[in-house]
């Protein structure tokens, strides 16, 4: 076994565990291709969120083995951990890890096996005590105490991309009515403060000007929970303490922050942004819905006069920063009125930019025993409302910054340049005598709003040092 290749779906998290298992197999002697350019191993990192993220987990799954008959195909990530009867892929060269803490010690195993020459059927012979199935029954042995088992690592870098991810959260309990989320990773865990340090202080060695700090629930970063009535306060202020240490780290030049919810927003993390020019003036706070009927139906912790607080919290400490927000349609017993509630909040909100998401009701949660099913034209309706609304909205908040500069982060520099700007929005170069390059940051004067970003152009003595 000489060679991999991985090949991922779904969110950020998913993403940074793709690069540590790229890691592991690196420090193993295996060597990273393209999964056309016939691996021994092939890794389909897998998301189940929805039943499309699920379908194009399985496709993924297939193209692996059409592509790939001999290669031994591991599957992880959130799809093998939920028998929700999604996964039925029948192979004897296909491993489904049904536990993500047992990923690092699968791996290891399998290629440890075919470097003692053993065939597949062999890896249990590693002497350990607790199973991990394979669709077509294939055992591969693994340790009933988790915390021996070998981890992941920390990065070294985040292989082709400018801005790295670094997940310092794991975990939901919140089970919110419509997320399959908190089945596919249960237990609530943060990364220590030394080891985030740690790891950042890589990535930027290894070249990466921005760190997007994410989790599956960021927000209850240090805690146990997610369920803010299970904190010692209610308010959580450790993911703010961890920025304010971030941001000091020599020639880290940006910082974002996934996703977080409305009572994530505390005082503190903002006087954090105050603080340190490097942390990015844009927040994402999911609101999924403008009615207190639907969020209360979601089982979501916030209502929208919560939301409107923080956002106008925001808005007190931070200039024209970009606030964009996630919204679920068709939850089932959307009203026409809970629909206008959600435009009317969203309009409100200004938010600079939204994704929009159809309900999809995924078995295994609550909100798929709900009655009150939406039309499915009535939700294709409404999420054009919601899509050209976004348009709308992404264009005014542009608009405002037409004339003045902004400092972009390039992550190409194939024909025009483009990259985002401290708000997040994308910015498309004009042609320049500079020499540009991805990775570059620059200084650029915003000229044109478009409806794909804005034009600009660079400013002199654009290239910006650290």
């Amino acid at each position: 076994m000489k060679s991999f290749s991985t090949n991922t779906l779904g969110c950020k998290v998913n993403q940074y565990e793709s690069q540590q298992i790229r890691e592991l197999l690196e420090q193993l002697g295996l060597r990273q291709v393209e999964m056309a350019q016939e691996p021994d191993l092939v890794v389909v990192n897998t998301c189940c969120v929805t039943h499309t993220a699920s379908a194009k987990s399985r496709q993924y799954i297939r193209k692996a083995q059409k592509l790939n008959p001999d290669a031994t195909i591991v599957v992880c990530g959130c799809l093998p951990t939920v028998q929700i009867g999604e996964l039925n892929e029948h192979s004897r060269n296909i491993i489904a890890v049904r536990r993500q803490e047992y990923t690092a010690e699968v791996l290891t195993q399998i290629v440890k096996a075919n470097a003692a020459g053993c065939d597949s059927e062999s890896v249990q012979s590693f002497r350990l005590s607790r199973s991990v199935d394979a669709e077509n029954g294939f055992k591969v042995n693994c340790s009933n105490n988790i915390d021996a088992l070998p981890k992941l690592p920390q990065l070294t870098a985040f292989k082709g991309q400018t801005r790295a991810f670094l997940k310092v959260q794991d975990g939901c309990d919140g089970y919110c009515n419509y997320c399959i989320v908190p089945q596919t990773r249960p237990h609530v865990r943060s990364k220590p403060p030394e080891a985030v340090l740690r790891e950042a202080r890589a990535l930027v060695a290894a070249g990466h000007k921005e760190i997007v700090v994410t989790g599956i629930f960021l927000g209850a970063y240090g805690q146990e929970s997610v369920r803010r009535k299970n904190w010692a306060d209610g308010q959580n202020d450790k993911l703010a303490d961890l920025l304010d240490k971030m941001a000091k780290i020599p020639n880290l030049a940006r910082i974002r922050l996934s996703s977080l919810e409305p009572a994530d927003v505390t005082p503190r993390l903002l006087d954090t942004f105050c603080k340190h020019r490097n942390i990015m003036p844009h927040l994402h706070l999911s609101l999924q819905s403008g009615s207190n009927a639907i969020l209360k139906k979601m089982y979501r912790q916030y209502n929208t006069d919560d939301f409107r607080r923080k956002v106008q919290l925001i808005k007190s400490h931070l200039d024209r920063s970009a606030i964009t927000t996630d919204i679920i349609v068709g939850f089932p017993g959307e009203t026409h009125a809970d629909f206008e509630q959600t435009v009317n909040l969203a309009k409100e909100i200004g938010f600079a930019k939204m994704h929009v998401f159809t309900f999809s009701a995924r078995k295994g949660t609550a909100a798929a025993r709900m009655q009150d099913a939406v039309n499915t034209k009535v939700i294709k309706e409404r999420s054009k409302v919601l899509r050209d609304l976004d348009m709308e909205l992404g264009r005014e908040f542009r608009q405002q910054f037409i004339g003045e500069t902004a400092e972009i982060l390039l992550e190409s520099s194939d024909g025009q340049p483009q990259g985002r700007s401290e708000r997040y929005f994308m910015v498309h170069v004009e042609k320049t005598t500079e020499k540009l390059k991805k990775n570059d940051l620059v200084r650029v004067r915003l000229l044109e709003n478009r409806k794909n970003g804005v034009i600009g152009r660079v400013d002199g003595g654009c290239k910006l040092g650290l």
